[in-house]
Order: C-alpha cells, then sequence, then structure tokens
C-alpha cells in the first residue's frame, strides 16, 4: 500500500445531517467505513455546553471514528466589537477542547472580496491572527467560500500570507470547471489541511452523486496525495440529504483516495 493512501482520510461532515441526531450519524459514519467526522457547531455542538461537547467527542471516538474538526461558523470580524469577539471566540475554543478537535473551521468575514473596503479587511485579518495566535496547539483554517476572503484565489492567497499560521480548507466554488478549480487548488495547495468533498453542478440547487464529477475528484485527490501531508477529505452534503445515499458516497470517496495512492486502480468505468 503506497504511504499517501495513510495521508488523505475520507470521512463525513455533521452537517450533511443537520436534522440527525448525533448518535445516528456515528452510526451511519461508521457502517460507511469512514474514518473521521467534522461536527458543525451549529446543529450538533452547543456552545456553552462543555460536558455535551465531552460526551460527543468521547462518542465519536468509542465507534473507532476520529474528531477532524469543529466546524464552527464564527466570522472573523463580527461582530466588530473586540470583546464581544473574544467572548464568542473563547466559547468556540472551549468547545473544540472538549470535543478533542485539533482543528476549528472558521469563516473570512462576511463580505465578499469584491466588496471589502481596506477597514473591513484589516478587522478580519486582525481577527484571524487573533484566533490563530489564541489556539494553542488547534489549528485555526478558513472555509473556502463565497462571500469571505476566500471567494477568489488572489484573496485567499493574501489573506494566507498575511496571517501566518492560519490554514484553509478547500472545495470547488459554485459553476467553476473542473480545470479552472483544480488550478485554483494547485494555487493554495501547501496551505490546504482539509477538503470538503461534493458534487454540484451547475448550481448549488444541483447535488449531484460524487461521481458525477469524477474527474475533478480524482484530479484534486491525486493532487492532495502529492503534499506527502495528512488531508481530511470529507464528505459535504448528499443528494436528497438522503442518509441511504451515505454508503454509495462513502465507497466513491474511499475509490478516489485509494486511488490517489497510485496502487489501486479502480475497474474500468467505474465512477
Amino acid at each position: 500500500m503506497g504511504t499517501n493512501t495513510r495521508l488523505l482520510t475520507a470521512g463525513l461532515c455533521s452537517v450533511t445531517y443537520r436534522p440527525l441526531h448525533p448518535e445516528r450519524i456515528i452510526t451511519i459514519a461508521r457502517q460507511a467505513g469512514l474514518q473521521h467526522i467534522e461536527w458543525g457547531q451549529d446543529a450538533h455542538v452547543r456552545l456553552g455546553d462543555e460536558a455535551q461537547a465531552r460526551r460527543l467527542g468521547e462518542a465519536t471516538r468509542a465507534a473507532g471514528l476520529s474528531v477532524s474538526a469543529l466546524g464552527s461558523y464564527y466570522r472573523a470580524g463580527v461582530p466588530s466589537d473586540p470583546d464581544e469577539a473574544d467572548r464568542l471566540w473563547r466559547r468556540v475554543l472551549v468547545a473544540a477542547r472538549a470535543l478533542g478537535a485539533p482543528r476549528v473551521r472558521v469563516w473570512a468575514g462576511n463580505l465578499a472580496s469584491a466588496y471589502t473596503g481596506p477597514a473591513d479587511r484589516r478587522r478580519t485579518l486582525d481577527r484571524l491572527k487573533r484566533c490563530v495566535d489564541s489556539a494553542g496547539d488547534i489549528v485555526v483554517a478558513t472555509e473556502f467560500h463565497a462571500g469571505t476572503l476566500t471567494d477568489e484565489i488572489g484573496s485567499a492567497l493574501s489573506m494566507l500570507d498575511e496571517v501566518p499560521g492560519l490554514r484553509t480548507y478547500w472545495q470547488p466554488p459554485n459553476g467553476m470547471p473542473d480545470d479552472e478549480a483544480v488550478a485554483g487548488l494547485g494555487a493554495v495547495l501547501d496551505r490546504v489541511d482539509a477538503v470538503h468533498v461534493f458534487s454540484w453542478w451547475p448550481t448549488s440547487e444541483d447535488r449531484r452523486p460524487l461521481h458525477h464529477r469524477a474527474a475533478l475528484w480524482r484530479a484534486a485527490m491525486s493532487m492532495l496525495a502529492s503534499t506527502g501531508r495528512r488531508i481530511d477529505a470529507a464528505l459535504e452534503f448528499v443528494p436528497g440529504d438522503d442518509p441511504g445515499m451515505l454508503t454509495g458516497e462513502a465507497a466513491t470517496l474511499r475509490r478516489y483516495v485509494t486511488e490517489s495512492s497510485g496502487d489501486s486502480p479502480a475497474p474500468e468505468g467505474a465512477g
């Protein structure tokens, strides 16, 4: 088995199934052969309830899965009041530590890069730096997402350059052709610690099975494997938000991860 097979991991974002109880999510993730769960703060981790977060982390590990991250909805620079922002961030860190999460996913502001003025940008970057500096051994990584400073490669790179220690997620921007999306991944590759995996085309309203964008994800996994670093690939959303889709989607993701080692080619015609 190639060494890269172990470095790329296949997991699940709990926000894929927001309405489901965490125990159910753990069960279906384990049954699907996945390795880790990124727990979403908005649906499954209650800020201010340290005991609940600790129980959730323990239950995840007891099932043979790891906690890859706390998927927070903390937006750097929002709220603008620094004391209020500090209080909120401390609550996020407490939850992450109780959960046993090695990483916290945050958002780079609440404005598209093209509409972020110098003052707003500076406030967002200063807040991101404060998050990184206060997180200790927890990695802080931005969501690669529209409507934030990561909505365009140039802006994302500039942000990462200006905040030492900050990492990022990656996901294919909505409606972007495969070659352009993969080129964007290449530009931020040395800053990427995790990817959100889904197959939306051409819009976010069109959720397809993962194999619908097989060329994109095969190219992306190969590029990620070339880093020689651990990178967590987590399924985020499936067609119809259907728990019954997870087994097949997880099998597709695990196949792409395995193929990226160069040791286990898929059968001809496989998705």
